[in-house]
């Protein structure tokens, strides 16, 4: 089967992709393209996804994309765009595959998500990559209060999906696993964590067993078409948090154990 190219309000989408055998072409209307067609009638939304394109897709085109600098740009993107669009992109719900690879493909998991190599490393790697970064540390402290596995309040549910948000584009970049469901991982597996096992698959566990994640995700999308609607004003995705100020002087390393601790029993 070809590659087929997802059509939008722009000439034609910027991420081609070939359906699994079998595959229905469509199941009822792909919010994943009405989000994307929303992101580009909006100046502002539009400009920032040119600019993350440019740097993740145009370059990874040409033989190969920097990866730092894509992952810059979709920082900016999702720091300076309208929230409403952004996570539109992130979370739009979907009923069939061919809507699941859009999203799933919304910012070129190949150069910001996958690789460089065939195999995913373990997730020590990342986690240790986080832990002395000044951009990443923050955000992962943040998603770790906002998102608690074990669940959360309804109204938390907007404060977890900004933060689920804000580690897109740093060390460890989640994204949605497959086009099968919307369970989402960074790319990372715990095979080669030796006797630090349990310590790699309670990072991993933050993404892969997290209910308030899970439930927050859900609710995104049980309210389309009104995520598109009624934009909230423009906020930067968290620099740094009252969190991050409280677990001063902590390691993500050794704060981990005791958020996930009970989840893995």
């Amino acid at each position: 089967m070809g590659a087929t190219c997802w059509r939008s309000a722009e000439n034609c989408s910027l991420f081609p992709r070939t359906l699994p055998a079998g595959a229905p072409s469509s199941a009822g209307p792909n919010r994943c393209v009405e989000a994307a067609e929303a992101c580009t009638a909006d100046a502002r939304c539009g400009r920032l996804r040119a600019g993350y394109v440019a740097q993740c897709l145009a370059r990874a085109a040409a033989g190969g994309c920097t990866r730092s600098r894509c992952r810059r740009a979709l920082r900016r993107f999702f720091e300076r765009a309208p929230p409403a669009l952004t996570q539109a992109l992130l979370f739009c719900p979907c009923g069939g595959p061919a809507c699941a690879e859009r999203r799933r493909q919304t910012f070129v998991p190949a150069c910001a998500f996958s690789g460089p190599g065939s195999a995913p490393p373990s997730c020590l790697e990342p986690l240790a990559a986080c832990e002395h970064s000044r951009v990443c540390r923050p955000r992962l402290l943040t998603f770790q209060a906002f998102c608690a596995p074990d669940g959360c309040p309804p109204d938390q549910a907007p404060s977890c999906l900004r933060a689920y948000a804000g580690l897109v584009g740093t060390a460890v970049t989640p994204n949605y696993v497959g086009n099968a469901s919307a369970r989402v991982a960074p790319w990372c597996d715990c095979g080669a964590s030796g006797n630090r096992r349990e310590e790699c698959e309670a990072f991993r566990g933050l993404f892969t067993r997290n209910h308030c994640l899970d439930g927050a995700i859900q609710a995104f999308g049980s309210r389309w078409p009104l995520s598109l609607q009624g934009q909230d004003p423009a906020q930067r995705l968290v620099q740094a948090s009252s969190t991050d100020g409280q677990l001063e002087g902590h390691s993500l390393l050794s704060v981990l154990p005791f958020l996930v601790l009970q989840h893995l029993l």
